[in-house]
This record gives structure tokens, sequence and C-alpha cells, in this order.
């Protein structure tokens, strides 16, 4: 994975690291907060993560990391006047398993999914003023689109179906409910 940048331009954010400790069971987030983690399940394409969250749109969030997509696909679960036409949240960037601990890195872009409708690609704006500022290296940028196009191509493919795409991938995703 590539190294943190030492510094950036106002209002240009480096790329977002994350680490999810299996043995901890925390999730230390993009500012550095560690949280506790209900539940990590690891298979052997992906890692699922279900915990609690304490952000004022939403209660509770699980996702998957899946290193060979490139991909993590995320649903929140909203707090009630806070919700949002989406079924799936997926972040563009790079995922690296390890025994005890995964790592991310955001490569800024995301594309919502509303199952069986549509998915649409964001900040696109984002990733190229990094690239720019040389918060992302040309490769990286490179790699991000080449992803985004090709979950975007293998949704649309699918009935705009992801868990439909990501089941003929070989990468069934089971998602568990949030403890009331």
């Amino acid at each position: 994975m590539p190294e943190r940048p030492a510094s950036h331009s106002p209002g240009v954010h480096p790329p977002k690291f994350e680490t999810f400790d299996l043995a901890a069971g925390t999730n230390t987030d993009p500012k550095g907060f560690v949280r506790a983690v209900d539940t990590y399940v690891a298979e052997p394409w992906g890692l699922y993560m279900g915990r609690p969250a304490d952000h004022r749109q939403f209660h509770y969030m699980e996702s998957w990391l899946l290193p060979s997509m490139r991909i993590r696909v995320t649903i929140f679960h909203f707090n009630p006047g806070h919700e949002r036409d989406q079924d799936y949240y997926i972040d563009i960037g790079e995922f690296a398993a390890g025994e005890q601990a995964w790592t991310s890195v955001d490569h800024y872009l995301d594309i919502i999914v509303r199952e069986g409708r549509d998915a649409y690609l964001e900040d696109v704006d984002e990733l190229l003023i990094a690239h720019k500022e040389g918060l992302v290296a040309a490769e990286e940028a490179s790699t991000a689109v080449l992803t985004a196009t090709t979950v975007m191509s293998g949704i649309a493919g699918h009935g705009h179906c992801l868990m439909k795409w990501l089941a003929a991938e070989g990468m069934p995703l089971r998602w568990r409910s949030p403890a009331s």
C-alpha cells in the first residue's frame, strides 16, 4: 500500500486509511477513532464487518471488503429522518488482508447502488484533484477509474443487481441485521 502523503493543499484530503483489527475486535476509522466491532467474518475472498456507529445520520454499518475487486460494499442503517434512497454504498480503493488485521486505502470514487434500479458514480472530481495535487499517483487514479468502470458494468450486466453480480463472481455476500 502507498504511504500517507506528508502534506496537501487546503480543501483536498489525502487518501483515507483504515484498519480492521480482527484480533482486537476493533475498526480504526480514517480519523483515528477506534471503534468496537460486533462481528468480523473472514472468507477466502473477503472480510465482513458489522459495528455500531455514533454518527448522526446512521446508527449501524455493515461492510464487506473485497480485495480482488478493489471495493468495499457497505449498508448504512440510517437514523429516522436521515434515510437515503440507496441500498449499497461502494468505496473504490485498495484492501489488504492480514492474519490479525486488514487495511484499506480509499481512492475517492464511490458508487451508490439502488438494487434492481441503477447505480451512479460519485466523487470523480475529488480523485482528479487529488491526482493533480500529487496525493494519488497516475497508476492509482487509472486503476480506480478502471475499477469503477468494471463495477458499474458488472452491476448493469446483472439487471442493476450488485448482489447477483458478486454472487456470479463467487462472492455471495451475507448481511446481518444490527442488534436493536
